[in-house]
């Protein structure tokens, strides 16, 4: 059967290293929380070999690499449907899946953050994520208030998700090897369906005051807020990098509320 080329432009690094996939597909925890698997970008199928072997839950597939389908389809004929050639951020989710499922991936990394935006947009329905990213995208995600490396991701995600960064993994186990050093994470959703506040809100808060994070989150913010009722908040004389998921949550009641 001949081999895949890894794209460029598509960000392919291929995993090599079968006892990384194997740790990697054992990080998932069905658990009775999801019946089904999408793995994204699954290359030749090192992570999928391992995903079709288990029985709590359906693999799914979905490449937008033409060379990796047709690779794939005569690999695992058995799939049929559950082997999709389309581009995973333009996937309507519902059409596939009518139900809970997971997202499991060795990710490219030039759209890392565009996939963990669309499984923002779709919590709803994705209850946990197994993924390898970057080792600074993984890092962000999982960042606690006061690190630098704490953003509007590590925000958006724990607000709906429990990130956990699983393990680090070396550039000399991928074809061709990335030219930084690479993380696992796990993403599980919490029990909160919506957030304690005006979610739209809670987003343009969270957007402004990152996008000026050296302000503090009174100038940052200056044009959502009614600067003269909420003149003695103390959490507006703070930069957003020191506000938890919750201190931001309670600044957008706060602000709705003085509106």
């Amino acid at each position: 059967m001949t081999l895949v080329r890894a794209k460029k432009h598509l960000g392919q690094h291929f995993l090599t290293d079968k006892n990384i996939a194997a740790k990697i597909v054992d990080s998932l925890r069905p658990e009775g929380r999801f019946g089904h698997v999408l793995e994204v970008g699954p290359g030749m199928g090192v992570l999928s070999d391992f995903l079709l072997q288990k029985t709590e839950y359906e693999t799914s597939l979905i490449d937008i690499d033409t060379e990796s389908y047709d690779f794939l389809k005569k690999k695992y004929p058995q799939l049929g449907t559950r082997l999709i050639n389309a581009d995973f951020l333009e996937l309507d989710f519902q059409s596939i899946f009518p139900e809970s499922f997971a997202i499991i991936g060795n990710f490219p990394y030039n759209i890392s953050s565009q996939i963990l935006f669309k499984v923002l947009d779709n919590r709803q329905q994705v209850v946990e994520v197994v993924g390898m990213f970057q080792k600074e995208v993984a890092e962000r995600c999982a960042a606690k208030p006061g690190s630098k490396e704490y953003g509007i991701l590590s925000v958006f995600l724990q607000a709906y998700y429990k990130v956990e960064y699983l393990f680090t993994v070396k550039a000399g186990v991928f074809n061709p090897p990335p030219k930084v050093l690479s993380a696992v994470i796990r993403l599980t959703r919490n029990d909160k369906q919506t957030l304690d506040c005006d979610e739209k809100l809670f987003w343009l808060i969270v957007k402004a005051g990152f996008n000026q994070r050296r302000k503090t989150l009174r100038n940052a913010i200056s044009s959502l807020i009614n600067k003269d009722k909420m003149a003695n908040e103390p959490m507006l004389e703070l930069r957003a990098e020191r506000l938890s998921v919750e201190d931001f949550v309670k600044l957008t009641n706060q602000v709705s509320a003085t509106r």
